[in-house]
């Protein structure tokens, strides 16, 4: 029974340990500075030359009202997890090819990581 328990008490915290890497909201806001010049990331505000991504986390992509995408992103399928916001920041050619970001990505893993933890927070 100790066994049993102690087994899935370790995979319950291999389960549970991506939730516990995430960044750091406070770094993100900072790092996110940088992305303001196109995007904003205040409920209701206008787009700009990207989409506002405020409520992004669990947006499917290319569906801010308002904003033209590309056709490579509006067909993507995408829906906007963590987990693919860390990858397009990290690249957003690689991810989508032919979509219209002009920013090659960032080059820090805990970077794209922070600027997710601060995306998440917008609700």
């Amino acid at each position: 029974m100790v066994r049993t328990l102690t087994g899935s008490l370790a995979i319950a915290l291999l389960v549970a340990s991506p939730a516990l890497a995430s960044g750091d909201a406070a770094k993100g806001k900072d790092i996110f500075n940088r992305c303001m010049m196109c995007h904003s990331d205040a409920k209701g505000a206008p787009n700009k030359i990207g989409p506002n991504l405020f409520g992004v986390v669990g947006r499917k992509a290319g569906t801010e009202p308002g904003f033209n995408y590309s056709a490579a992103l509006k067909g993507s399928g995408i829906t906007w997890t963590e987990d693919n916001l860390e990858k397009w920041v990290m690249g957003p050619g690689k991810m989508v090819p032919g979509n219209r970001m002009m920013f090659a990505g960032l080059s820090s893993q805990s970077q794209a990581e922070d600027v997710v933890a601060y995306l998440a927070t917008l609700k």
